[in-house]
This record gives structure tokens, sequence and C-alpha cells, in this order.
């Protein structure tokens, strides 16, 4: 190998290396700032219309911001479910909105109108699982999705005229206006009893709730 070539595999060393700690220092401050605005906004994390899976009056509480439409949301929700099926009783599932794929808010308040017909999880579940047949990102296919739903044993109609009641507008506007003072940026986004993951991954997840889980003592 000649001088030229050890000389540009060195600089393309260098350049790795520097992008690496870059992006890890540029991780490490994203966190801390979304840390930060948390302690400040705190009340924002869960709200009272929020939708809990799990046990209302458990001590951990996994907050998911999450679009229905992402693909990396569907691939962690059987992962949390495990999680919470590791620690029985202890851990609840708060769900919040963040519809940043096109058509996600219809998806969304069509999910908000199943919770009024007590089908919130298993429309999720089936929207989630027939997710790569309608969840185009530049053209979703709602139609059907609302099929998917009606499937699954929701009343279409009345969904239908449910989406558009004051109230589940103002739960997806209340999500939005809460996702951007914490500084969401991307899905799935999780907090565990406030705190938000060190580095994204399932491992990571399940490890802060285990630790959330030990303080509590139970």
């Amino acid at each position: 190998m000649n001088a030229r070539k050890i000389g540009a595999l060195a600089v393309l060393v260098v350049l790795g290396l520097v992008f690496y700690f870059g992006m890890n220092a540029y991780r490490d401050q994203t966190q801390a700032e979304q840390d930060a605005r948390v302690v400040v906004e705190k009340s924002r994390l869960v709200r009272m219309h929020s939708p809990i899976i799990g046990p209302q009056s458990a001590p951990v509480t996994i907050v998911e911001f999450f679009d229905p439409a992402c693909e990396t949301c569907r691939a962690f929700y059987p992962i949390v479910k495990q999680i919470m099926a590791q620690h029985p009783g202890q851990v609840r599932l708060a769900l919040r909105y963040a519809p940043f794929h096109q058509g996600s808010d219809q998806v969304i308040k069509l999910l908000e109108a199943a919770r009024k017909q007590d089908l919130y999880t298993p429309v999720l579940e089936a929207l989630l699982g027939a997710q790569p047949e309608w969840a185009d990102h530049v053209a979703p296919n709602l139609d059907l999705a609302f099929k998917i739903a009606q499937d699954a044993g929701l009343d279409l109609a009345r969904a239908r005229q449910d989406m558009e009641t004051p109230e589940i507008q103002a739960v997806l506007a209340q999500d939005v206006e809460d996702l951007t003072a914490l500084q969401v940026r991307q899905t799935p986004t999780f907090f565990v009893n406030g705190s938000s993951l060190p580095s994204f991954g399932p491992e990571q997840l399940a490890r802060l709730v285990d630790e959330a889980v030990m303080r509590t003592g139970r």
C-alpha cells in the first residue's frame, strides 16, 4: 500500500471517528435538552384522556409517543407488551399520539372513536397487524384502514360521526401541543416514569423499566 492510499485511509478513519463522536455528542445533548424539558413540562407526559393499557394504578408508566403508520412503532408494540408481562401489575403503557405521517391524524381519530365503543385495543392491534397493507407514507389507504377497523368489530357509521366531535379533535390537538413542548421529533419516543431512554432500542427500554420497577420496591 503506497503512501497516498495510507493517507486516504487515515483521513477516512479520522472522519469516521469525528462523525461517531459528533453523533454521540449530539445525541447526548439532545437527550439532555429533552430531559430538561420533561422536568419543566412533566404534566404533559400523561393526560387524563391518554389511552392506558395495563393496570391504571401501576407504579411504573411507559409513555409512548407513537404514530399508527410508523413501522418501528408496530415492531415495538409486542416488545412493550412482553416487557409489561415480565412485571405483572407493575407497568402500564400510556399512549400519546404523534401524527407525523400522511393520513395518521385520521387513523388516530378512528382509534379514539373505537375507544368510545370499548374497542380501542382490538382496533389498534388490527391496524398495526395490517399496517403494511394500508400505511403507505405517500398515499395511505385510509378506506382499507377503516375496513380493517370495521372487521375488528367497530361500528363504522357511528365511528365516523364520533371522529368529528370537538372532544376527539381536542385530544389530537392536545397531544400535538404536548409532543411539540416535549421536543418529540420521532416515533416511537419512550419515557419511563419521566425518564427518556439513554439510547434507542428494545434492550435499553427493558433495562429502564427494570430499574424503575426495582425502585418501587415491589
